[in-house]
């Protein structure tokens, strides 16, 4: 299984950023994490980040025929982006909403996610093991 990790703005900002919210441990940590698991479970993942919303949206088209699924932690974006949606919505690749902390117990408006509804599922609130159980859900969706 081929997997595209897709990380929105102020990811990369991870040990840096609200650390009470978001841990000490670094983007280069998470993306260090992503890997090595991913290998264990046998998945082929490859990375991206971006803090501007149409790069994002480039990311998610150019993985249409080449990706079997992608996990997204679109960031402030997951609030509004309905292009984000959209793209999602096009390329019809099964894909994750992943974030680090619980966006249901933080400030009200980050409560409502519009990029949900374009996936099969949203995981919150489990740190960077969110990014694994995104793969584990994935592998799961695939024997189906």
């Amino acid at each position: 299984m081929k997997v595209l990790v897709i990380n929105g703005p102020n990811i990369n900002f991870l040990g840096i950023r609200e650390k009470s919210v978001y841990g000490t441990k670094n983007y280069q940590d998470l993306c260090d994490y992503i890997k090595l698991q991913s290998k264990k479970l046998g998945v082929q993942v490859e990375i991206l980040q971006s803090n501007i919303e149409g790069e994002i949206i480039g990311y998610i088209q150019a993985a249409y025929k080449k990706y079997d699924g992608i996990i997204i932690n679109p960031g402030a974006y997951t609030h509004y982006s309905i292009a984000i949606y959209d793209a999602i919505k096009s390329v019809s690749i099964k894909t994750v909403e992943v974030h680090i902390s619980n966006i249901h117990s933080r400030e009200e408006f980050r409560r409502k996610s519009v990029t949900a509804p374009a996936c099969i599922g949203q995981i919150c609130g489990f740190g960077f093991y969110g990014y694994i159980m995104a793969i584990m859900a994935l592998l799961k969706e695939d024997e189906a």
